[in-house]
């Protein structure tokens, strides 16, 4: 039977007027057609079909987002349509109907995908309800796929610079420098990626809490790629020579980007095993650096704490709002104990001092005086680019803040960032 035979017509999007999400009905029978078209057709576009093999063409032809289908009808089978449909695109989601319900036949349906199973005759507020909820799962998986395409297109982004031969030969060191920044987000994103996958993967249904999780977790995942652009734009900055500090004439609230470190870090592979701790302040402080800045500041001082050993062991991140000056003549480098940015450092209140702390080995005497040098690393090959403290180093000294080290073989090492702070209102 024709399309417009069954008492619809071309999809919204198709015609011109504002799109509603399609909903498609399958029924051999006319009567519970039109009854869920009757609910539905204020805030569907409602697309009918009296056969699977129609429902399928219809799915291969416009952007369906839920299905009701019962499961006995003439020729093709509802689970035989579930099955079809789920190829066509596996983020329909689909409610099952039936008047002869038996448990195999649920499990059945379930177990292939569907969302729901309703038996027949339904009542409205059931209906509108399953339908609610399999349209949030289907918005779920959309929105996680147009997240992974936009990392996806981030990630050829980077390949395509990367082979730009003129351009790494003479900013070589930019270059590596955005690798390296962008492998912490990349690498909780992917965290993200595979979390929200197996969620929506592992379960027939998700709503209610287990469903916010997954909005929360996209939420964060399209901020990390946000993270991303914003690195690439700033270095680009660089590349196009413009003076670093019209970059660091910016503020940042403290405990916001020490809550961010913690929730990215709880996702990162390095932190599994280890005792991470992070410590807000009793109120927020403001710091004088970007806060892209501060976080890589803070990720790659944190990550190199946690790979300080194989070992289980603790890291400590806190943070202090200092309102006199600091005494650098008990900073005085030696056996131990080093201070960085010296000369650049404005030892001026109010201050924040953002330390990291390892119970890990120390750094042994010989690795201690080559801290901070460019391309520096004691991991295995393959393992690290000793770009980290490098980088540390450059956006510290940009902001005009110092960094202070100490450690004790056998007891573990501190890393103590002094940076500008705001006055107290």
């Amino acid at each position: 039977m024709p399309l417009t035979d069954l008492g619809h017509g071309m999809p919204a999007h198709m015609d011109g007027h504002a799109a509603k999400p399609v909903l498609l009905v399958i029924d051999d029978e006319e009567g519970p057609r039109q009854s869920v078209r009757i609910i539905f057709k204020d805030e569907y576009q409602v697309l009918l079909a009296n056969s699977g093999e129609q429902a399928l063409d219809i799915a291969r032809k416009y952007p369906v987002s839920v299905v009701v289908s019962d499961i006995l009808m003439t020729g093709m089978t509802g689970i035989d349509v579930l099955k079809h449909l789920k190829e066509i695109d596996p983020a329909i989601e689909i409610i099952m109907l039936t008047a002869y319900e038996t448990i195999e036949t649920a499990r059945m349906a379930l177990r292939h995908g569907a969302c729901d199973y309703l038996n027949k005759p339904f009542d409205v507020q059931t209906m509108r309800a399953a339908v609610a909820r399999a349209r949030q799962k289907h918005d779920a998986a959309r929105d996680f796929h147009k997240s992974n395409e936009t990392l996806r297109a981030l990630q050829h982004e980077i390949q395509d610079q990367r082979v730009k031969e003129e351009m790494m030969r003479t900013k070589g060191e930019i270059y590596a420098s955005v690798l390296h920044d962008i492998n912490s987000p990349l690498t909780v994103i992917s965290g993200f990626v595979d979390i929200i996958n197996r969620s929506l993967c592992d379960e027939s249904t998700v709503d209610g809490e287990k469903l916010e999780t997954i909005k929360g977790d996209l939420n964060k995942l399209t901020g990390q790629v946000g993270r991303c652009f914003e690195i690439s734009r700033r270095y680009l900055s660089f590349l196009r020579d413009r003076d670093s500090t019209d970059l660091v004439a910016e503020r940042v609230g403290l405990n916001q980007m020490l809550s961010d470190l913690k929730e990215l870090l709880n996702r990162h592979p390095v932190a599994r095993g280890n005792d991470l701790q992070v410590h807000l302040l009793p109120e927020e402080r403001v710091a004088a650096i970007n806060g892209t800045d501060l976080l890589q500041i803070l990720l790659n001082l944190t990550i190199n704490a946690l790979t300080c050993t194989d070992e289980p062991h603790r890291v400590v991140v806190s943070a202090q709002f200092v309102t006199h000056p600091f005494d650098l003549d008990k900073f005085a480098d030696g056996p131990g104990q080093r201070f960085v940015n010296r000369e650049s450092f404005l030892n001026k209140p109010p201050l924040i001092a953002i330390s990291v702390e390892d119970n890990g080995p120390g750094i042994p005497g010989d690795i201690f005086a080559k801290m901070f040098e460019t391309k520096f690393t004691t991991k295995a090959p393959g393992k690290g680019t000793g770009l980290g403290l490098g980088i540390v180093k450059r956006l510290v000294n940009a902001s005009q803040g110092g960094i202070h080290l100490q450690t004790t073989l056998g007891k573990g090492s501190t890393f103590t960032v002094l940076l500008p702070g705001e006055e107290v209102a």
